[in-house]
């Protein structure tokens, strides 16, 4: 069975700046890394309206290529993966287990997607899809020493499951994912996507979680708390005052075309009021 492919690469490659199909090397990973986490927004819209999160290829580019919307990992990042093998990287995906804002030593579900890339038998980490701390540029994988990005500085370290992924973030480091490079196929995706999605204790389900970033910011947006952090300086932060300023915050600062859903517009009242 043959892997489902992109209906409309040139208009995905115009979204991310390219004219043309770029040659899969090194730098146009790195311009695509940087350019994706810049233009599709990071958010779990669709969870809070109570519709179901449909991560199938041809379901995800609609919703992200033609409807205006972003979306979370097991979105961008099979999005993601179709462009880097359209274009002739050698790509798969993997999984790993988010620590970020665990106590240490935690085993948490296998629930983030992301993909590795191998480039002239070195191998990359490359992910799109990880929130307000995606790494905006593909990481080495087999070396541990610190990395630059255009944003926060990465390492990559054995761990007991494979490695771990943290972030230098206010001058310490943080970890942020655990992972693997065990074989997934889709149907692995679609468990850790229906628990994100519908479990009660999912954080997607209970919290509005969308970022964007820029050319030196991050913008989050957490319920009613939006920020805008920038490198080098102090965060800007700000709480939403009612639901029509935050559609408003959706469109203007993260260019999401939100869903006229009623039960999306409930939740997302709920949200700013109990938070």
């Amino acid at each position: 069975m043959s892997e489902p492919r992109l209906t409309d690469l040139a208009l995905y490659l115009r979204r991310l700046g390219f004219g043309a199909p770029p040659a899969p090397t090194l730098e146009t990973l790195r311009q695509l890394q940087l350019r994706h986490t810049g233009v599709f927004p990071f958010e779990n819209l669709t969870t809070l309206s109570g519709e179901p999160v449909l991560i199938d290829l041809p379901s995800v580019e609609k919703k992200v290529l033609h409807e205006g919307r972003g979306g979370y990992c097991y979105e961008l990042n099979n999005l993601y993966l179709a462009l880097l093998q359209s274009l002739g990287f050698e790509a798969r995906g993997i999984s790993g287990r988010v620590v970020m804002g665990q106590p240490e030593g935690a085993w948490t579900a296998r629930t983030h997607r992301l993909s590795l890339v191998t480039l002239d038998g070195v191998r990359y980490i490359s992910d799109v899809g990880f929130g307000g701390m995606v790494p905006t540029a593909p990481l080495l994988l087999d070396i541990a020493d610190e990395q630059l990005t255009p944003h926060e500085s990465y390492r990559i370290e054995q761990h007991a499951d494979g490695y771990i992924l943290s972030a230098r973030v206010a001058d310490e480091w943080r970890a942020m994912y655990i992972f693997d490079l065990q074989r997934q196929e889709d149907i692995d995706y679609a468990v850790g996507n229906w628990y994100v999605s519908t479990h009660p204790e999912s954080t997607f389900a209970r919290q509005l979680m969308v970022a964007r970033t820029g050319e030196g910011w991050r913008r989050t947006l957490n319920n009613g708390s939006f920020a805008i952090h920038r490198l080098g300086r102090d965060s800007e932060r700000r709480q939403v005052a009612d639901v029509q300023e935050l559609i408003d915050l959706l469109e203007s600062e993260f260019d999401i075309r939100v869903p006229p859903q009623a039960t999306l517009v409930r939740t997302l009242e709920r949200l700013i009021v109990t938070q």
